[in-house]
C-alpha cells in the first residue's frame, strides 16, 4: 500500500522558520520515502505505508517535542499507478 501525508506544523513564523519546522524537514528528509515536497505553508510526503508511518511516528513526537503547539495532517491512500 501506498500513502501520501499532507502535514503543516504550528505556530507559523513567517520571518523565520521555527525550531519545529526545521524538525519536520529533517525528519521527512532522512526517511525512505519515494517523494518530500516541502513549502512554506504545507509538505508532502509518499511512499510505501511502513515507511511513511515510521516517518509521521517520529514527525509527531519531534515536532512536538521542538515546540509545536499544533500539527494538522491527512493521509491518503493512494490508487494503482496514481502519484
Amino acid at each position: 500500500m501506498r500513502l501520501r501525508v499532507e502535514f503543516t506544523t504550528e505556530p507559523f513564523d513567517l520571518d523565520e522558520a521555527p525550531a519545529h519546522a526545521l524538525v519536520a524537514r529533517e525528519v521527512v528528509e532522512a526517511a525512505e520515502l519515494d517523494a518530500v515536497d516541502v513549502g512554506p505553508f504545507g509538505n508532502t510526503v509518499e511512499g510505501g505505508a511502513d515507511a511513511v508511518l515510521t516517518a509521521v511516528d517520529a514527525l509527531l513526537r519531534r515536532t512536538l517535542e521542538s515546540g509545536a503547539t499544533r500539527v494538522s495532517l491527512q493521509i491518503n491512500v493512494l490508487g494503482e499507478g496514481e502519484r
